[in-house]
Formats: structure tokens, C-alpha cells, sequence
């Protein structure tokens, strides 16, 4: 796949220092920033989720196994008077 990119100002030399200091081409730093952005992104999200399930967020309630697809009938006999 063949991609153009623009770089800010700031950025503009970084490739071709990275290029020059690892050996690699600029199609292989292309593919290593994207390969390193992603597995930094997906470790943030795996992160956040170990946080929510250790935290006993999920599956911390109690009810009936159809109370999902039924809450209204549910609240309406709660709400009917006995």
C-alpha cells in the first residue's frame, strides 16, 4: 500500500535521522512508526480494561438472566401496586 503523508515542521527530520541511524529505509520506518503505534494503542486499551475488570465493575450484579431483555415488564411489576 502506498501512502503520502505530510509532517509538521518539527518532524520533518526525524525519518531521515531514523533512516540513517538504524539503517532502514523510509518505507521500513514507516512500517515500524505504525507497527509501534498500534501496539502502544492496543496495550492502553488492554490496560484499561484489566483496570475495569479488576476493579469488580463487570458482572457485579444480581437479577433474573432474561433482566436485559426484559426490564420493562420487570419495572412495571415493581411499579404495580401489590
Amino acid at each position: 500500500m502506498k501512502f503520502n503523508a505530510r509532517l509538521d515542521k518539527a518532524l520533518v527530520k526525524i525519518p531521515s535521522c531514523l533512516q540513517a541511524l538504524a539503517g532502514l529505509g523510509a518505507s521500513d520506518v514507516q512500517n515500524q512508526a505504525i507497527d509501534c503505534l498500534q501496539r502502544e494503542h492496543l496495550a492502553n486499551v488492554q490496560k484499561g480494561l484489566d483496570s475495569l475488570l479488576s476493579s469488580e465493575f463487570i458482572g457485579c450484579g444480581e437479577g433474573p438472566r432474561d433482566l436485559a431483555s426484559e426490564y420493562k415488564q420487570y419495572f412495571a411489576s415493581d411499579l404495580s401496586p401489590r
